[in-house]
């Protein structure tokens, strides 16, 4: 199965061969890990130490609804309910995480496991609405509501199905599941599950899938006993020279002051670049040997360097963190975040620039079994309300969306629509296809206002054609055209808003004299 466009933490096996290629060549090797096997209790285990930082961000605010993942599949053709409903039952049992919540056991959180119970598909009927559009309209309005919609961590359940019904032979499924039990990968995995097991239902045939070797409790016993020691050393070792001394808040100049406490609250703005340009960019990577990841994560940087004139610019990325073929099938939140430290010092060309990425970005690779979680927890970062630690800024490249799903009689089509929120203070999503790259930039709406992201969309764009084109060209170079058009921009929209107080007037004047010739011409 294709891959969705929520797997945006996910590597595809050619990346992770190159990957693996490129470490093997700087001769960094990662470390050797121990078979994950079945723990010995089995109705409740301990959190992973990513479900640890999400539980504890969870008691200091519950009714944040940003780490809900979502999305929204339309279902065109006869679609059973009862096949349905069969199905994401039989997937629910497959999956411990699913029927997982979370309390406090002497003083430290515990997961709890329970026993499968019968799901019954909540429907709600937007047929009679009169128009296509207006149906459409609802739809958006309803996945958005389910998006924002809290979790009870204590008491569950995680997962929020919900069905509508748009006409006789069209439906949307709705899924939002709390991050602490699901990634982006997972999302992948249970779209595959559906599809397979809603066409073997379908026949009346027995479930194809084999049982799981182990549930996502036991990958988090089994991360807690392998990740200390010398194991935990070796890697921390690494993040605390790569990040030392590296600034705790990226400087990007706001529309307004931080506030004290974050909101969430957030919007988009949507980028395009063609395949021409793209390609020259894949051009540009393979002669420094480098992923198209890190040409493109560089020219971010390079942005966010023109933005807030902060010498080292470090941002975030995930990674899906499934080296193991054991967790390969399994729903449960195993993406990790690699902080990407880059130096802007001394006025490199983007081509030495580009090698400093690549130094930053194999190193992570190599040390990325350290969670995130336990990085922060190490390196003893100063906690704040008002911004995320280690950094503040989001890059994402995913590859090639879901395509088209064929079943019997049902076709399926992942639907895009805006939650309304926002996790970091800015988020680049890039989707990388046949056509080129669309992207989207997510961002916190109490900081930014909508005309400055699509300035800083425009100026991205225009430092992806510097790149393709100049490689050679000093950053800084690159940065000043930027900021040159940048600047030719704003002049224009000011000449224009100067302008139009005298257009209006003369436009005034204009219809009054037609009014008086009228007015002659009728005597």
């Amino acid at each position: 199965m294709d891959k969705t466009p929520a797997q945006a933490d996910t590597l595809s096996a050619n990346k992770l061969q190159l990957i693996d290629l490129l470490l093997k060549k700087k001769g960094i090797s990662a470390p050797k890990v121990q078979q994950i096997t079945r723990r010995a209790e089995r109705r409740h285990g301990c959190l992973s130490f990513s479900q640890e930082r999400l539980w504890f961000l969870n008691q200091l605010d519950a009714d944040n609804p940003s780490y809900n993942l979502s999305t929204s599949i339309r279902l065109t053709g006869h679609l059973s309910i009862t096949v349905l409903e069969q199905t994401l039952n039989e997937i629910i049992r497959r999956h411990e995480i699913l029927r997982t919540t979370f309390s406090i056991v002497a003083d430290r959180p515990l997961q709890f496991i329970s026993p499968p119970a019968p799901l019954s598909l909540p429907i709600s009927d937007l047929s009679p609405l009169a128009s296509r559009e207006e149906r459409d309209r609802q739809l958006q309005l309803l996945a958005a509501e389910e998006a924002r919609l809290p979790f009870d961590l204590a008491h569950g359940p995680l997962l929020r199905i919900r069905l509508l019904r748009l006409a006789a032979e069209e439906h949307a499924l709705l899924l939002t599941i709390h991050h602490i039990i699901s990634d982006g990968w997972s999302i992948g995995v249970f779209v595959k599950e559906v599809t397979t097991l809603y066409e073997a239902f379908s026949a009346g045939q027995p479930s194809p899938l084999p049982e799981l070797p182990i549930q996502y409790a036991d990958f988090a016993h089994w991360q807690r006993e392998w990740l200390q020691g010398d194991v935990l050393d070796a890697q921390l070792s690494y993040w605390k020279e790569q990040l030392a001394g590296a600034p705790a808040v990226l400087d990007l100049p706001t529309d307004r002051p931080r506030p004290a406490v974050q909101s969430h609250r957030g919007a988009r703005e949507e980028m395009r670049m063609g395949s021409e340009v793209v390609e020259k960019l894949r051009e540009v990577s393979r002669e420094e040997g480098v992923t198209l990841f890190m040409t493109l994560v560089g020219v971010f940087q390079a942005l966010l360097w023109r933005y807030s004139g902060q010498e080292e610019v470090v941002v975030g990325t995930p990674i899906a963190n499934r080296t193991r073929a054991e967790v390969e099938g399994l729903i449960g939140f195993f993406v990790n975040t690699l902080v990407m430290r880059t130096s802007m010092s001394g006025e490199p060309s983007f081509r030495e620039m580009l090698k400093r990425v690549k130094e930053s970005a194999l190193g992570a690779y190599a040390h990325q079994d350290v969670p995130f979680e336990k990085l922060v927890e190490e390196l003893q970062v100063e906690r704040s309300l008002k911004h995320n630690p280690l950094f503040q800024v989001w890059f994402v490249l995913q590859s090639a969306p879901m395509s088209e799903l064929k079943l019997t009689g049902l076709t399926l089509n992942q639907m895009e629509f805006d939650k309304g929120m926002a996790r970091h203070d800015l988020k680049l999503e890039l989707l990388e296809s046949p056509v080129g790259l669309t992207g989207t930039f997510e961002y916190r709406t109490e900081l930014f206002d909508a005309h400055t992201i699509k300035q800083v969309a425009r100026n991205f764009e225009l430092l992806l054609e510097h790149v393709a084109s100049e490689p050679d060209t000093t950053v800084k170079r690159m940065v000043e055209l930027v900021a040159e058009a940048d600047a030719q921009r704003r002049m224009e929209r000011e000449k224009e808003f100067m302008d139009a107080p005298r257009q209006r007037l003369r436009d005034i004047k204009l219809r009054a004299m037609n009014r008086a010739q009228l007015k002659g011409s009728e005597k």
